[in-house]
């Protein structure tokens, strides 16, 4: 997608999340008398889309850049800039607690959705921890790169921003009263 150059692209754990999105559903549908109907429907589904599901799951750091793929019917082709990270927040449920999975949503600044909901979920990243810090450290590195005039200024800058500002005022407020 981009042509940064590949820092790390992360390893699915694929018999892990094959594990939980067969039982995922049953145990939700089990919850009631209509869904344990369903069952037999939803594991056969399951069970013939997980791996083409897999195949196209990918999420890859680059130098500026997180690159993410995924979808069967519906697929999605992020490039977040690393600099838009706000928050890649990681979750586990107790089901994905059980399969040793721990899963990431990723938050940007400017993210046009609905109020808590986020840009990205990922989920069955092996070493999810250690995927989430490379991203992070990565980001701080582009964003400490920016140039000097994107940093705020300090307090001592400040105030001379300010005597500056209002010694520019006054020069104008002195020419003014001389052509009137």
């Amino acid at each position: 997608m981009t042509d940064h150059p590949v820092l790390l692209a992360a390893e699915f754990d694929r018999a892990a999340i094959k594990k939980y999105y067969l039982w995922q559903p049953t145990l939700l549908l089990a919850c009631s008398i209509v869904g344990i109907v369903l069952i037999p429907v939803v594991l056969l589904v399951t069970v013939l889309v997980m791996d083409r599901y897999l195949d196209r799951l990918s999420c890859t750091l680059t130098e500026r850049t997180l690159e993410i793929k995924k979808g069967i019917l519906n697929r999605v082709e992020s490039t977040v800039p690393l600099e838009k990270i706000t928050d890649l927040q990681m979750f586990q449920g107790p089901v994905m607690r059980f399969f040793g999975l721990h899963g990431f949503r990723l938050e940007t600044a400017g993210q046009s959705s609905v109020a808590g909901a986020s840009l990205v979920n990922m989920i069955g990243i092996r070493d999810t921890p250690g995927f989430r810090r490379a991203v992070l450290a990565q980001r701080d590195r582009v964003n400490s790169g920016r140039p000097a005039s994107a940093v705020p200024p300090a307090a001592n800058d400040t105030a001379a921003l300010l005597a500056e500002i209002r010694d520019a005022l006054l020069r104008i407020e002195a020419g003014l009263t001389k052509q009137g």
